[in-house]
């Protein structure tokens, strides 16, 4: 990932329209490209498992810009998240996403069974803009059927794909860097802490 390239800003602020609004896009992450929406929107996050064809309602997770930001949406963060985040020196090396309990101001259905909601600090610059831009999260799924491999560049993206979202992010198409996604943890309410995916 090259977070030295700049993004246009009329991209970034077409993709923010389309979410304010209620519509879907598809964008480049701090991981694999991603399908989002405004993450406080039902509709939307709706239309996010029918274009993935995901059946079993399994959560999404979202992201954020900032820190400072996760106590709006997650009741009482656990104290070794912060923990976590702040050994976490270079979130742009490898990523970590963390599921939080009790999480809350977001849509239900993004939510797990348990009320639970990943969340994800981004560091990669076009989507932390986004995030900022919206003032809400963004929700972010792989940019895949449910079941497929993730795409790990742009051109690997199915047309199915490409053909359900209402707008298409330029920045980073062409990037030949293949991503990898993020590492997840999962905690408690009591500070348990689980390692989903290293």
């Amino acid at each position: 990932m090259n977070n030295t390239e700049r993004y246009d800003k009329d991209d970034l602020l077409e993709a923010v329209r389309v979410m304010s609004e209620g519509g879907i896009i598809l964008y480049p992450t701090d991981t694999v490209w991603g399908i989002g929406c405004d993450a406080t929107n039902a509709a939307a996050v709706e239309r996010i498992y029918q274009l993935k064809q995901r059946s079993d309602r399994k959560a999404m997770l979202c992201l954020l810009d900032a820190p400072g930001k996760l106590q709006g949406y997650v009741s009482q963060v656990p104290s070794t998240a912060w923990d976590l985040l702040e050994c976490t020196d270079d979130l742009s090396q490898r990523p970590l996403t963390i599921i939080y309990p009790c999480a809350r101001n977001v849509a239900d259905n993004l939510l797990a069974e348990d009320g639970s909601l990943g969340i994800r600090i981004t560091a990669e610059p076009f989507s932390q803009a986004l995030c900022a831009r919206l003032h809400h999260p963004v929700v972010s799924t792989s940019a895949n059927i449910s079941g497929q491999p993730a795409a790990r560049s742009f051109r690997e993206i199915p047309e199915t794909i490409r053909a359900g979202v209402d707008y298409i992010c330029r920045f980073r198409r062409n990037d030949p860097c293949q991503t990898r996604p993020s590492a997840i943890i999962k905690l408690g309410k009591n500070n348990e802490v689980t390692v989903i995916r290293e």
